[in-house]
């Protein structure tokens, strides 16, 4: 079974445990984005904002349960948490979170220190599918814990994947802070490390059309050692968000070291 399918399977077997009262109302694809320009900066966690997944897993091939306690902030740090804590079925803790609003054309901005160890997955991504009455559409940044020179981003369309790209991650997603981004728009998408744009989709047919929530995940796997790495468990690790941001298509940059901003001033000169 391929990395796509799996990928495919952890996220119906997500959407199939989400408490009814998360669901939202079916919306039109763009016009249906209900999520406006934002910064955070996780001074604290406002669940107004974000909801914060607890009690389940995704599927067999993860190995971790989702746990609120594995989710707080810490002087100004979004923290999420794997460690050895047997929650219901699984003999590990992880921490996520999701936006409870969805977003559409614009530039999603992360600042990400990745966790350390092989078999685990650090994403920031975007996400929609059925238990929103909408296809599977997705645009991912993943950094896998057996190669954290790397980061891999892929796109989802109608729970069709398979668009991989591994881009550097100069001193290693988890030795530092690193800035992630990446501009959707109608006719293509671009990705960007550090301010550097390092791949680019043009490809109507690879590029997402619903609007979507904003992820963070912190996970762990067994079985995905193609695609993940052997796991391999010393200590507690984390996932580090120090801010987050989304500017929709026309609107301002929301702070200055942006990559909205740097096309605005592109697109002014």
């Amino acid at each position: 079974m391929t990395n796509d399918r799996y990928r495919r399977f952890a996220r119906l077997a997500f959407i199939a445990t989400l408490p009814l009262a998360g669901l939202a109302s079916a919306a039109a694809a763009q016009e249906g984005a209900n999520g406006k320009s934002f910064k955070d900066d996780f001074d604290t966690l406002d669940t107004r904002v974000w909801f914060v997944s607890d009690g389940w897993n995704n599927g067999g091939h993860q190995n971790c349960t989702w746990s609120k306690k594995q989710v707080k902030t810490v002087d100004g740090i979004l923290e999420l948490t794997f460690e050895e804590k047997k929650v219901k079925e699984r003999n590990f803790a992880c921490g996520e979170v999701q936006t409870r609003k969805r977003f559409g054309y614009g530039t999603y901005e992360a600042r990400i220190k990745a966790a350390d160890g092989s078999g685990l997955n650090s994403a920031f991504f975007t996400y929609i599918g059925p238990a929103d009455k909408k296809p599977h559409d997705e645009i991912d940044f993943e950094v896998l814990g057996k190669n954290t020179a790397k980061v891999q981003i892929n796109q989802y369309v109608s729970a069709k994947g398979g668009n991989e790209f591994l881009a550097d991650v100069p001193g290693g997603a988890n030795q530092g802070f690193n800035d992630y981004a990446f501009v959707w728009e109608k006719n293509r998408i671009r990705y960007y490390v550090n301010g550097e744009l390092v791949h680019e989709v043009t490809d109507p047919a690879k590029i997402p059309v619903n609007a979507q929530k904003i992820f963070f995940s912190l996970w762990g796997t067994d079985t995905l050692t193609d695609w993940m790495g052997t796991f391999s468990y010393k200590e507690p690790t984390k996932l580090l968000v120090d801010r987050v941001a989304f500017t929709a298509a026309g609107d301002e940059c929301q702070f200055a070291e942006s990559v909205a901003c740097q096309l605005e001033r592109a697109q002014s000169e």
